[in-house]
């Protein structure tokens, strides 16, 4: 749900989110525009713990760089956005020298966004957009109503370029995380009868 008073940015976002009259308030920015989200569910908050530990696993034995959960980032060259991916890898090459407790002043390599029930495949697919936009390499769009994942790369042509794997594929670090490998049924296990 957007809420629109003004523009906002980075530091407002950082304010408000800091600010003990919102707490279990969750704010993301897109251009200005302010996004108030509520915490997720038993099933979004599993599945990011499942990725998370996959990909850190893989991170720690490879010294890849960082993996974080729900930390915000922003792109360097703009204040008007901050996403906070369910996952995110960051490289070692690309880690900033900044202030840990605030924000990354980068977009991750690879991003991961689990949709919640109230989420839009347009709302996701436009978050993937814009992190590939702003210096992401890979984005993961998890659908556990769909038992599977929207894997995004940069089109040619500025857009989205995505491939579904199913419950019975497996998700590639691609040249993100290469060699990394996760079968998604890690993630959807087949229902039991």
């Amino acid at each position: 749900m957007a809420v629109q008073e003004r523009l906002y940015t980075v530091d407002d976002v950082w304010n408000l989110a800091h600010d003990p009259e919102n707490e279990n308030i969750h704010f993301e920015l897109i251009d200005g525009e302010l996004f108030q989200m509520a915490p997720p569910g038993l099933q979004h908050g599993n599945l990011a713990v499942e990725i998370a530990f996959h990909i850190r696993a893989y991170v720690k034995t490879h010294d890849a760089g960082l993996v974080t959960v729900e930390t915000g980032y922003h792109p360097s060259d703009t204040r008007a956005t901050v996403l906070s991916p369910d996952v995110a890898f960051l490289s070692a090459a690309r880690i900033p020298q900044s202030d840990p407790e605030k924000y990354v002043p980068a977009m991750p390599d690879l991003a991961v966004e689990i949709m919640s029930p109230s989420d839009s495949l347009r709302q996701i697919r436009r978050k993937a957009a814009i992190y590939l936009a702003n210096g992401t390499s890979l984005v993961w769009l998890v659908m556990p109503k769909e038992v599977g994942v929207d894997v995004c790369r940069p089109s040619e042509d500025a857009g989205l370029r995505i491939d579904f794997v199913g419950r019975d594929d497996k998700l590639y670090g691609e040249h993100v995380l290469p060699g990394f490998e996760m079968e998604l049924k890690l993630l959807f296990p087949p229902p039991t009868s």
